[in-house]
C-alpha cells in the first residue's frame, strides 16, 4: 500500500511542475518555440478582457498572461513571470483600456504578442529591451 502512494504522489508532483511549460507560448505549430523577434514588433490598444491572475503565494512563479481585444482581433499578450508584474506595482483588470507593445507572434495558429510594454494612462510597464531580452532576468524573485 505504502509503495502505490509513493508512485501517485510522484506522479502528483511530475504532474504539478510540468504545468509551468503549459504557460509557455508554444510556437506556430512547427515544433519551434515562440520567440521574440523585434522585426514583428508592433504596438496595439484595445480592452483587456481576460485580466492576469495573482501569482499564488508560495506557489510556482506564474508566467502572466492577458487577453486583449482590439479593433481588428482578440489577442492573448504574453507579459512575463507574475512576481515581476507584482514587482513593478502596475494592476491591469478587467475592462482596461491598455496599449501594448510586442512582437506578433502565432501560438497554435493563434494571433499573440510578447509583450515589450504596457501604457495604461501615465503608467508604463516595462517588461523587454529592444531586442526583447526579459528585464527580469538578474532580477531576484521577491
Amino acid at each position: 500500500m505504502k509503495k502505490y502512494r509513493i508512485i501517485i504522489l510522484s506522479g502528483l508532483i511530475c504532474f504539478l511542475l510540468s504545468g509551468a511549460a503549459w504557460a509557455q507560448p508554444q510556437g506556430d505549430g512547427t515544433g519551434k518555440p515562440a520567440l521574440y523577434d523585434p522585426k514583428t514588433v508592433e504596438t496595439v490598444q484595445g480592452i483587456v478582457v481576460a485580466a492576469p491572475r495573482p501569482t499564488p503565494k508560495g506557489g510556482m512563479p506564474e508566467r502572466a498572461q492577458l487577453t486583449l481585444k482590439t479593433k481588428k482581433e482578440t489577442l492573448t499578450v504574453y507579459l512575463g513571470p507574475g512576481w515581476f508584474l507584482e514587482k513593478q506595482g502596475m494592476k491591469i483588470g478587467n475592462l482596461d483600456q491598455i496599449q501594448v507593445t510586442g512582437s506578433k507572434i502565432l501560438v497554435q495558429g493563434q494571433p499573440a504578442l510578447i509583450a515589450a510594454e504596457v501604457r495604461k494612462g501615465d503608467q508604463v510597464l516595462k517588461l523587454r529591451n529592444e531586442q526583447g531580452q526579459p528585464l527580469w532576468r538578474g532580477s531576484q524573485k521577491p
